[in-house]
């Protein structure tokens, strides 16, 4: 069985994550989602409330694994048995991110191998940042996330 790990902080789950998954599924027969701790980035939403919120854009998806992780992914990779560690890019700048964190990643654990997804042009603009502004400014959101998570979104208000 071939899977990959997608990890990140999810703050909020978008679009665009979501259609990285939905490539990892006609690649992979499994896609373990990881909700990552980053110490560095001050979050919107508990590690719980992101898991929950990918929870529901995938419960009938069952070969979509969601769960939280804190400490580096590599010992999530190497615990799971995956080999493959997928990144979605949608810029430079996080093409040169994510380079020098396989880099820093690969001197934990040389055994794996790093794939990039390119976003699609119609989500280069979308991040977690993007949706939080929106949340804070009280402005339109819901074409920025899975119809899940905007329905979580507004059960939460």
């Amino acid at each position: 069985m071939k899977k990959c790990l997608f990890a990140g902080t999810f703050d909020p789950f978008t679009v665009g994550h979501e259609d990285t998954v939905k490539k990892c599924l006609a690649i992979f027969d499994e896609v373990v989602v990881a909700v990552a701790e980053n110490k560095n980035k001050a979050c919107m939403f508990s590690p719980e409330e992101r898991e929950e919120m990918i929870r529901k854009v995938y419960e009938r998806e069952p070969r979509v694994r969601v769960l939280r992780w804190e400490g580096a992914v590599v010992r999530l990779m190497e615990r799971e048995k995956i080999s493959f560690y997928v990144r979605g890019v949608r810029n430079a700048a996080d093409y040169e991110y994510e380079t020098a964190d396989f880099y820093a990643s690969r001197d934990l654990s040389g055994d794996f191998i790093e794939l990039y997804i390119p976003a699609e042009q119609r989500h280069l603009h979308i991040s977690s940042s993007l949706v939080k502004n929106a949340i804070a400014f009280h402005t339109p959101y819901e074409d920025y996330v899975p119809a899940a998570v905007g329905a979580y979104l507004r059960g939460r208000a």
